[in-house]
């Protein structure tokens, strides 16, 4: 509530929302280009996965047959209930240590707070729920760092384990392995229309909490070796970067895609998020897809946030939404 006892709307102190909010994902692989990342002298362990395949962690070999997972996410305001937020925003941050394989074991808050127009009494519910999901994911969460600023943020640095010989990376793809998807689509929209109406889709709620450690173990104990989560660059943006790495082509069948109850609605009513429209402009020079209509190419590509594992192979109650083939002209081809 402010000073006059109207609610405070979290979305609304946001330009952007959720994942959405990434730098798109040329102008990104632009600047890591020229950033350079110079080996160390004396490594004091072996770099497993870097920056080479834009993976979703970093993974260095510690010896003892493990190896550290490492990564870091955080985002503005994704739905105006703090205590939300922080769930969705630890869930997000966990996945990327699930989708390399791994078990996520302690995690540090990421906090920026606009301190002068936000109470902290909001900023509590976001770390609360935060911390629940941590609870609920049997990883510690330890402290963190916090710092002011005009936008309020919120994510997690995370480092969890796996075994070096069974890591899920997105550069392990080959050809002829199915293509499976742990979660609908639609997160995107869904999110973008609870930010203009203050409209509330539980559905989309329970989908950005629920945690990816089922997924993920499933997906190992199938002995799959390649998988990576769909966030920011949408289905078809996620799907190019493992077809580019694995140095094959990703085919989708669109009508066997799952997609959340009210996205269509959405994407007709106009509620398509910027971040989306730019993943499929980025993906369309590297895509064939004939015959599909517009509605459908945007959720394809909708930038989603603490989506589900896109896996190459089958596990249980994830649906086949398609398969890896040689590589073609194309890395990414669409049919349905």
């Amino acid at each position: 509530m402010d000073h006059d006892g109207a609610v405070q709307r979290l979305t609304q102190y946001a330009a952007g929302g959720g994942c959405a909010c990434k730098i798109p994902a040329g102008e990104l692989e632009e600047l890591l280009s020229g950033a350079g990342f110079a080996t160390p002298d004396d490594p004091a362990a072996d770099l497993l996965v870097g920056v080479e395949t834009g993976d979703d962690a970093a993974v260095v070999r510690v010896g003892g047959g493990a190896s550290v997972v490492s990564t870091a996410d955080f985002f503005t305001p994704v739905v105006d209930d703090p205590y939300d937020w922080g769930r969705i925003a630890a869930a997000n941050a966990l996945s990327d240590v699930y989708a390399m394989g791994g078990r996520p074991i302690v995690a540090l808050n990421l906090l920026c707070w606009p301190r002068d127009v936000l109470p902290y009494d909001l900023a509590r519910e976001v770390l609360r729920g935060g911390a629940e999901i941590t609870a609920r994911a049997g990883c510690h969460l330890a402290g963190g760092h916090s710092v002011t600023g005009p936008e309020p943020k919120y994510g997690m640095a995370v480092t969890g384990l796996a075994d070096p010989d069974r890591l899920l990376r997105n550069d392990s793809g080959r050809a002829g392995l199915p293509l499976s998807l742990t979660k609908p689509l639609g997160l995107g929209v869904l999110n973008n229309r609870h930010k203009v109406t203050g409209e509330v889709f539980p559905q989309a709620i329970a989908t950005m909490t629920a945690l990816n450690a089922k997924a993920s173990a499933a997906a190992l104990t199938a002995g799959v070796r390649c998988a990576t989560d769909v966030t920011g660059f949408g289905l078809l943006g996620h799907a190019f970067k493992l077809a580019r790495a694995s140095g094959v082509t990703a085919v989708i069948d669109a009508a066997a895609v799952p997609v959340l109850e009210g996205a269509r609605e959405a994407v007709r009513a106009g509620f398509v998020p910027g971040g989306s429209r730019r993943n499929l402009d980025w993906v369309m020079p590297q895509m064939h897809a004939a015959g599909i209509d517009d509605e459908t190419m945007i959720l394809l590509a909708d930038a989603q946030t603490s989506g589900g594992l896109l896996i190459a192979g089958e596990i249980p109650g994830a649906p086949v939404i398609g398969e890896l083939i040689p590589r073609g002209p194309h890395s990414v081809v669409v049919h349905g």
